[in-house]
């Protein structure tokens, strides 16, 4: 199994026809995932040759969801029109919007969150500034490489990017059930909790890896419910060790506030816990295979 995305999943594209959007499609096509078409009031009634593949564009996400079955939205919107993009997925009523956007302010994804919660939360929101979700040979949901791994029995939730790469690529001959990266801004729709929780109900997943950075107290909270929730081993890396106070590390939210966030005090929390830490991300990938080998 997955958690989030299958091989059954319907996707469609908000900004497809822009040029990150095609490009990111085709790859999502060339993974196997099944995209349906996309959204672009502007050429609505179009259609878009991807390698063969002539996938039509609807003007609105409900228009899409009624003609194809569409259950998942990737969007590769800019930053100024991405909150009136996931406020369209929400109001469709669409399972899972996953936003790549990097740049989006924080005013705005607060609102598009808050309006999610309004509408009942029937839309899992993943992002934003974040690389999407993958369920390696069944579907791939945004930019993560659809080569770098294989299915298998590890579930993955990260802040970062790169690093969901690296931790998926150096531990490709175990394999992953889901990858999912959540996004560093200081509001994000899907957090470590929820995919926990997800992973801990997911058959097929019988070891989790975390990775958080410097900065809030996600990390910290996430210890919490791993210590009372979550009976799967969990291997964890936090990035930021050597961060200079004060300093951001990429990420908007990950800042350090006097001794909060450091990546010392969520060490500490996530061992308290039960949960192995790397001091890098080679040595989180090692633990995570001592982890598998003890199954």
């Amino acid at each position: 199994m997955a958690i989030f995305l299958t091989e059954n999943s319907k996707v469609i594209v908000q900004g497809m026809t822009g040029s990150e959007g095609m490009k990111h499609t085709r790859r999502m096509l060339a993974s196997g995932t099944n995209v349906v078409g996309g959204v672009n009031p502007r050429k609505a009634g179009t259609k878009v040759d991807f390698d063969g593949v002539a996938l039509p564009v609807f003007a609105s996400v409900a228009e899409a969801m009624a003609e194809t079955g569409a259950d998942v939205s990737v969007l590769f919107v800019p930053p100024a029109f991405t909150k009136a993009a996931v406020i369209e997925a929400i109001d469709a009523e669409i399972g899972l919007a996953v936003v790549i956007t990097e740049g989006v302010p924080v005013h705005d994804s607060v609102s598009f969150w808050a309006h999610a919660g309004a509408k009942g939360n029937k839309t899992r929101i993943i992002g934003p500034n974040c690389p999407g979700l993958q369920s390696p040979g069944k579907a791939n949901a945004g930019i993560i490489p659809a080569d770098i791994t294989g299915s298998g029995k590890i579930g993955l939730v990260s802040k970062s990017g790169t690093l969901t790469y690296q931790l998926m690529y150096e531990l490709r001959d175990i394999g992953f059930s889901t990858a999912v990266g959540i996004g560093g801004d200081p509001v994000i729709g899907t957090t470590h909790i929820d995919c926990l929780k997800a992973f801990e109900a997911d058959p097929e997943t019988e070891a989790i890896v975390m990775i958080g950075e410097i900065g809030g107290d996600a990390e910290e909270r996430a210890a919490e419910f791993i210590k009372d929730h979550v009976t799967k081993p969990v291997v964890a890396y936090i990035a930021g060790f050597t961060a200079p106070p004060g300093k951001t590390m990429g990420h908007a939210g990950a800042i350090i506030s006097g001794s909060a966030g450091t990546a010392e005090g969520k060490k500490v929390a996530l061992e308290a816990a039960g949960v192995r830490v790397g001091k890098t991300p080679s040595e989180t990938a090692k633990l995570m295979r001592e982890v598998v080998e003890g199954l």
